[in-house]
Formats: structure tokens, C-alpha cells, sequence
């Protein structure tokens, strides 16, 4: 199969990465002051197979880690490890040679508490299972003709048009947020207006006290 590109064709692959985590029991690693265990994963969209373009996966945890790198050469594309702290991490997508893509990375802040909406940790749902997942699309504009030909052969679903209790991400879903973030939107613009508005009258009021000692001084 030829590398050569193919003009005017783009290839979306929807993917979902991440991490689950959950609280040890006290004494659970012996002298040690971990306090979860977490899974972090990169994987297709409702569970698709991704290994067929995607070579390895390297994880890159914080660098208090013994071999902070972590190379996953086939599915499932995951790491599980035990820490105490959150912190910020990479995944390195790697594609077969035969696509000649650039790898691609992923950061994702590693979650292991709940947290309420002010900021603060629930205390309340401490024991139960912490997910922390973000769906994003792998976009390949004018793939390799070898790439495009495995794509063929493994169609993509892509969104489903409502999210269920096991699968969020929908149609619907991003319609949603889109929603919310254009009344945000709406609702800073209103309030950019209001200062506006507050700062022309102020600055309007400093101008006739000017005047007004000037009238004064003469």
C-alpha cells in the first residue's frame, strides 16, 4: 500500500482518556504513605479498538516515580499504579510507522479526589470510585493511503445521539455544552456592558469635577 496522501480526505477518530481512582485500605502497601490506587487510559470511543493505528502509548507520570516513562505496547492502552498526590500527566500516542503521523500528546490532571463545587474535597463520597474522563478527537487531515485503508476497515461509530448511564458522551451532550457555554458567554458579556457602562459614567463624572476646579482655580 502506498504512503502517498490522499488530497481533500479527513479522518475523525473520537477517543476518551483519563483516569478511575480509588482509596486503599489503611495498611493496605505497608510502610508506605499512598493513599489510592488509579488506573489512567487512553481508548476508543465505547471501547473501540485503536491499537490497529495507534503502535504504543508512553505514559509520563510525575518524576517522584521509579521509571517515570511508561511504554504500553498493546491494548488496553492503561497504566495502574498507587500515590497520594494529583498531579499533571502526559500520553504519548505513537502511530504504526506505516501512517507517517507525528505522535500526538495528551495531558490529563490526575484525579483522585471528589470534589464539591466550591473546590473542597467531599468527604462524604471519599470511598467511592473517582473518575476523571475527557473525550477528544484524533483528527487526520489527508491520511496516508495505507492509514485511510485501515480506517475503512474499521469504521468508527462515532457519537451516539443521547448519552446513556454508561457512555456520556453524545450528540446531545455536546449540544448541551455548547448551550452552557454560549449563556456563559451571554452572561460575561453582560457584564462586561454593566462595567462599561459604570466606567463611562464614572470617567464622565471625573471629567465635570475637573472642570468644575478649573472654573474655580480661574
Amino acid at each position: 500500500m502506498s504512503n502517498k496522501r490522499t488530497k481533500g480526505v479527513t479522518v475523525v477518530r473520537p477517543i476518551v482518556y483519563g483516569n478511575v481512582a480509588t482509596l486503599l485500605p489503611q495498611k493496605k502497601i505497608p510502610d508506605s504513605d499512598h493513599t489510592h490506587k488509579w488506573t489512567v487510559s487512553v481508548r476508543g470511543l465505547n471501547n473501540e479498538d485503536i491499537s490497529f493505528f495507534v503502535k504504543k502509548v508512553t505514559f509520563k507520570l510525575h518524576e517522584t516515580y521509579a521509571n517515570p516513562q511508561r511504554v504500553i505496547e498493546h491494548p488496553p492502552f492503561e497504566l495502574t499504579e498507587t500515590g497520594w498526590g494529583e498531579f499533571e500527566l502526559t500520553m504519548k500516542l505513537q502511530f504504526v510507522p506505516e501512517s507517517g503521523e507525528k505522535p500526538v500528546t495528551l495531558y490529563h490532571n490526575l484525579r483522585l479526589h471528589p470534589y464539591e463545587e466550591d473546590g473542597s474535597i467531599s468527604t462524604a463520597n471519599k470511598n467511592k470510585p473517582v473518575q476523571s474522563f475527557q473525550y477528544d478527537e484524533l483528527v487526520f487531515t489527508e491520511p496516508t493511503e495505507y492509514l485511510h485503508s485501515l480506517f475503512l476497515q474499521h469504521p468508527s461509530a462515532g457519537l451516539p445521539p443521547r448519552s446513556t448511564p454508561t457512555n456520556p458522551y453524545s450528540v446531545q451532550a455536546e449540544v448541551d455544552e455548547i448551550r452552557k457555554i454560549e449563556e456563559a458567554t451571554k452572561k460575561v458579556q453582560e457584564q462586561l456592558t454593566i462595567y462599561k457602562n459604570k466606567l463611562e459614567k464614572t470617567t464622565k463624572e471625573l471629567d465635570d469635577v475637573k472642570g468644575e476646579l478649573e472654573r474655580i482655580k480661574k
